[in-house]
């Protein structure tokens, strides 16, 4: 039976829980800083790749272990109705990556509430590699993030809103999910690592709560 979450399903597949705030901070390169950078020109910019680990006390041969390299794409953030669904080009991904509602009532047809927020039911980590995600419209965006550690905890979690003007890179094991747009629909550039290792944390599942991440900024 896989562990792999089920990105693709109906809003009304998930129950009603609490929400829980998560902070909303603004991306500068001090409050960054720990989980990764800012990025002015993503042409040059490489992210990092994590050498494949060695399973015993012999080391892995130095210029090894890391030649998969990057893949890129267009990551497309996309609200329909109440719900936010993304598209990654670049793994060949697709997901509902929350609502503007509580799911039993949020409808994917027509939009019944302020796009102001995000519930957010998942969310992941990279081990093999880091992340950048670079506006394509220049316009504000959000990113939910955790530190690295398996022992994530709602009040763990950020949220930073970038402004447009500049890309977000993550280091590998940042825990993070798909790029949130202020406005109806945004394009990003995305590179993150070949190998795709990804570990998962149904939020809903494990703890209970939606996180409630803000979409407008207040500082």
């Amino acid at each position: 039976m896989s562990n792999a979450p089920v990105y693709i399903f109906e809003a009304s597949e998930k129950p009603s829980l609490e929400w829980f705030d998560v902070p909303l901070v603004e991306a500068t390169p001090e409050s960054v800083k720990e989980y990764g950078c800012l990025v002015d020109d993503p042409d040059n910019f490489e992210i990092e790749i994590v050498q494949w680990p060695a399973p015993d006390w012999r080391p892995i041969d130095d210029g090894t272990g890391d030649e998969a390299g990057y893949v890129e794409g267009i990551f497309h953030g996309e609200w329909k109705g109440d719900v936010l669904f993304g598209t990654n080009e670049a793994v060949n991904g697709n997901y509902v990556l929350g609502w503007s509602a509580d799911p039993q009532q949020a409808s994917n047809e027509q939009q019944t509430r302020p796009r102001d927020q995000v519930l957010l039911w998942h969310m992941n980590y990279h081990p093999d590699g880091g992340q950048l995600f670079y506006p394509l419209d220049n316009k504000p965006f959000v990113v939910p993030a955790a530190l690295p550690g398996d022992d994530l905890k709602p009040e763990k979690i950020v949220a930073f809103w970038c402004d447009g003007t500049k890309g977000l890179y993550i280091h590998p094991s940042i825990w993070h999910e798909g790029i949130f747009p202020v406005e109806d629909e945004q394009r990003f550039l995305d590179r993150q690592g070949r190998v795709h290792a990804r570990v998962s944390c149904d939020i809903g599942q494990e703890f209970g709560v939606y996180l409630s991440v803000p979409l407008r900024k207040k500082f």
